[in-house]
């Protein structure tokens, strides 16, 4: 799965990330270092939503969306929450 110039492998060349223990650039590592989940992952770099490659700002603009969609709670905690008004 690893490939040059990836979102993963350009990750990994960051020595700020580097230095902040990120240890290579698969799959796992990614996932591990970033607290990621499979599905997290899979949407933000899988050719199957961009095609072989991706371009920086799209890949930019993914990760702001997914950091977004982390800050909302989530559909049952703000049901819960008009519930108990």
């Amino acid at each position: 799965m690893r490939a040059d110039d990836s979102p993963l492998s350009v990750a990994f060349a960051d020595p700020v990330l580097r230095a902040a223990g990120l240890n290579d650039d698969s799959y796992g590592e990614i996932r591990r270092f970033f607290g990621l989940s499979h599905n997290q992952l899979h949407k933000l770099v899988c050719y199957c939503h961009f095609g072989a490659t991706i371009n920086a700002s799209v890949a930019a603009h993914s990760v702001r969306a997914l950091i977004a969609a982390d800050d909302r709670p989530s559909i049952l905690a703000r049901l819960r929450d008009m519930f108990r008004r």
